[in-house]
């Protein structure tokens, strides 16, 4: 993979964000590490990757405001050739549909739809032949859980932009996927559950655990790399046998 190669990772300061610039690095990658709020874990990602012998960069932008969509590949360009964009950033909180306000609902719009959104317009207008997409969904889509609603409503989204994207984008030689995982051990998912709670769900993944954030990143890896070039407008379910 050529040097000047930069991919951009929103909410890649944590958890399977911060799992997937890693990786992405170690791919060959120069790395755009987006951050909201958490400058320290940012930093602290791209010091790991710098570490390693890889490129990054930290910059800090909200993903449901286009000007800050603009600025992340702005700062990509300035390393080279944008190549890869994973939409990564969400937010996770739960509620019965008659209990959730609606501030919660405008949150998870705001950056699990909209933000997804931005992204993909933006590289449609930058990326040039051979760019690769890959956008976050959930396989609570196929799962429709109590409490998941409006989470899942957004993350349906995703996967309506995705095919969509990719039947506008193919002309261009550009990819669009999306990746929908199952359960991972991470702060997004264990925040605000009992270990009963994380043992009940663990008891429905035929392959008997939770993923980790490097599974997933794993599979990042493949949608955006040579292996992959035929594979557009899909989305691959990362559960364990879930769902």
């Amino acid at each position: 993979m050529a040097a000047n190669r930069v991919a951009i990772v929103t909410g890649g300061s944590k958890g399977i964000g911060a799992e997937v610039s890693r990786r992405l690095a170690a791919d060959g990658y120069a790395v755009i590490v987006d951050y909201s709020g958490d400058a320290a874990s940012a930093d602290e990602v791209v010091a790991s990757i710098v570490a390693a012998g890889g490129r990054a960069q930290a910059v800090k932008g909200d993903v449901s405001d286009p000007a800050a969509l603009a600025a992340l590949f702005d700062a990509a360009a300035a390393l080279g050739t944008v190549a890869a964009l994973v939409n990564n950033a969400g937010v996770m909180k739960l509620a019965p549909l008659a209990e959730a306000d609606d501030a919660l609902f405008d949150r998870h719009v705001a950056i699990n739809l909209k933000g997804v959104f931005l992204g993909i317009r933006e590289a449609a207008r930058r990326m040039g032949t051979g760019g690769r997409i890959v956008s976050f969904s959930s396989s609570v889509v196929g799962l429709n859980q109590p409490t998941y609603g409006i989470y899942a409503a957004t993350k349906a989204g995703v996967e309506a932009l995705t095919r969509i994207a990719a039947k506008e984008l193919g002309p261009k030689g550009i990819t669009v996927n999306a990746v929908a995982p199952g359960p991972v051990a991470t702060a997004l998912f264990l925040d605000d559950k009992t270990d009963e709670q994380v043992a009940q769900v663990t008891k429905m993944i035929p392959l008997g655990r939770l993923a980790e954030p490097a599974d997933i990143a794993a599979v990042v890896s493949f949608l955006l790399g040579p292996d992959s070039g035929w594979v557009s407008g899909q989305v691959l379910r990362a559960n364990g046998g879930m769902v």
